[in-house]
């Protein structure tokens, strides 16, 4: 007997043996999506990685974006890298957020939340500074104008700060 759960991964994978084609990458990639996580977060290893977790429907996310946007290329030569994740369940939604406060670092695409339940997120956005180790050293909830140079100042320390 089939457990109930197994069923819709059985009737995936008979679906995409039976049409490969219409199986992207995409869908593969929704399957190992903490994988992609852990490997696009130990790319950038020695640098400081500023995680930023947004949604289309948020506001403050459409604020902190150009801030983002800036610091990327202000601290980039430094050691600065920010990556964030959006947690649309609807990549659209994601994209027209995109075309309309576009990006100038990584967007990786968490649409069944995994990356965000590991977070354990308590608002949107929500961002989590970590150093040079890899070691988490700041979390943040919210974004707004009175936030911006506490921010900033954190990641001036951690990109001034030699490698242990």
């Amino acid at each position: 007997m089939i457990s109930r759960k197994l069923i819709p991964l059985l009737f995936t994978l008979l679906f995409c043996l039976s049409f490969p084609a219409l199986c992207n990458a995409e869908t593969a990639g929704q399957i190992n999506v903490l994988q992609n996580f852990d490997k696009l977060i130990a790319s950038h290893k020695g640098k400081i990685i500023y995680l930023d977790f947004w949604a289309s429907w948020c506001g403050p996310c459409r604020k902190s974006f150009p801030w983002m946007n800036d610091m990327q290329e202000k601290y980039l030569k430094q050691g600065l890298v920010i990556i964030s994740v959006n947690v649309d369940n609807n990549k659209v939604l994601a994209e027209e957020f995109l075309a309309e406060v576009p990006a100038s670092f990584n967007v990786f695409y968490d649409p069944k939340g995994k990356v965000a339940r590991k977070f354990k997120l308590k608002g949107m956005p929500s961002s989590y500074i970590f150093d040079r180790s890899g070691k988490m050293v700041s979390a943040h909830v919210g974004f707004t104008e009175s936030k911006i140079k506490k921010y900033e100042e954190e990641l001036n320390t951690l990109l001034s700060e030699k490698t242990k």
